[in-house]
């Protein structure tokens, strides 16, 4: 069937690029992007056409690393470092997904937050609970969410959410043989090196080589974290080396943070293909530091950017796209290090999260991964803006009212119009 959207067009199809149609047309085909026009051409004329006006279209957003337990805690424990934030919070608040009834109460609520926001994409911790890491994913298949969920594994220095390592391993291979959803699949998650046993890590790299599985995790995100992976694992020069001796480290890795990452660990990342996930607001938040985004990029290290909620307060991409601009901002500051720019930035936490999961957004013969926003009711400036300064505007402006449509998959999974 198909499907033709006409609006202002604009994306970002490589990193520093922002590309504008001035009232094109997008053409679809079941879902499929089959191309951009600024015309549209004879081949179409008499097709129905979604006329969306002034709005502006553009590819949604990926978030690829946010913990789903933690969205009852946004906003909590602030002032607090990482490690001590994870005790007096974290590990308390993921223990009562115990209960299903409550995790799908919240879990629905998230998936709905997620859409209305634009995202469309994710790559998701859950808990340590199968039943409701089950129920996670049942939710965000059921709102339109795409992309990849992880029952935590953590068998130390967890507090109430710990698990034994039998359990930890049991209770994956429960899950993994329960998972049968369309748009969400399994990612294999050690929460990180400090929570997990040699014995976890090995059944988990088996798993992953095994099964063909990916792995997402947490790398060099706070000084006090460093430490203690290197008295657990004297034998390692590098954080990084703790999760290459157990088969973790691999192409498609995901690590979130890596705000501390060396030359040494940069190089590792980018010759065995592992992706850094930036995520701004919650390295600043705990304090954690400011990540090298520009200095990865550079080493051939793939960058995508992710909220981090709950070390992240907020959930909306476009907040976290404005974050990682500041935080690139002060790191110029402070290094001399080039910051983001806007299209910049947009690329990392819409292109390059959709890539990840082998393309989308405005990709030709992918499925359409879009948001319809209508800035009208933005503060009405002095003189008629060009579509770039709109779609800046849009970035640090926008609101989930402001979300006309969300296309996810080539569905439409939300109508405001």
């Amino acid at each position: 069937m198909l499907t033709i959207l006409h609006g202002n067009l604009l994306h970002a199809p490589a990193f520093g690029t922002l590309e504008t149609i001035p009232h094109g047309y997008l053409v679809l085909e079941d879902g499929v992007v089959r191309g951009l026009f600024p015309v549209l051409p004879e081949a179409y004329a008499g097709c129905p056409v979604t006329d969306y006006g002034e709005s502006l279209i553009m590819p949604s957003f990926a978030d690829l690393h946010l913990h789903a337990p933690q969205y009852v805690m946004m906003g909590m424990g602030m002032d607090l470092p990482l490690l001590e934030w994870l005790d007096a919070y974290t590990f308390r608040t993921e223990a009562r997904f115990e209960d299903t009834a409550y995790a799908r109460r919240v879990y629905r609520q998230l998936a709905s937050d997620l859409i209305a926001s634009g995202t469309t994409r994710v790559s998701m911790f859950s808990s340590r609970h199968t039943d409701a890491t089950l129920v996670l994913m049942e939710e965000l298949e059921r709102a339109g969410v795409t992309g990849y969920v992880g029952k935590v594994n953590m068998d130390r220095n967890a507090g109430l959410s710990q698990e034994t390592t039998e359990e930890s391993v049991s209770e994956t291979l429960r899950w993994l043989e329960a998972c049968r959803f369309a748009h969400i699949r399994p990612i294999l998650t050690p929460r990180f090196i400090p929570s997990c046993t040699d014995g976890l890590l090995e059944a988990l790299g088996e798993l992953a080589r095994e099964r063909d599985l990916p792995v997402q995790s947490h790398l060099s995100e706070n000084q006090g974290e460093i430490a203690l992976v290197a008295r657990l694992h004297p034998d390692c020069a590098h954080y990084w080396e703790g999760y290459r001796k157990f088969g973790l480290w691999k192409e498609g890795t995901l690590m979130a943070h890596c705000v501390h990452s060396g030359e040494a660990e940069q190089e590792a990342m980018a010759e065995s293909g592992v992706w850094a996930v930036h995520c701004a607001a919650s390295n600043v938040n705990l304090c954690s530091g400011t990540a090298p985004v520009r200095r990865l990029l550079e080493r051939g290290v793939r960058v995508a950017l992710g909220s981090d909620i709950a070390g992240g307060d907020q959930l909306a991409m476009n907040r976290v796209i404005a974050a990682s601009i500041r935080a690139s901002k002060v790191r110029q500051m402070e290094t001399g290090e080039a910051f983001l720019t806007v299209p910049e930035a947009y690329y990392l936490g819409s292109t390059a999260g959709h890539a990840y999961f082998g393309g989308g957004g405005f990709a030709t013969g992918q499925p359409l991964h879009a948001i319809v926003v209508d800035d009208g009711e933005m503060p009405r400036p002095v003189r008629e803006l060009r579509l770039e300064e709109r779609f800046e505007r849009a970035v640090y402006l926008m609101e989930k009212r402001h979300i006309r449509a969300v296309y996810s998959e080539g569905r439409k999974v939300l109508d405001r119009r």
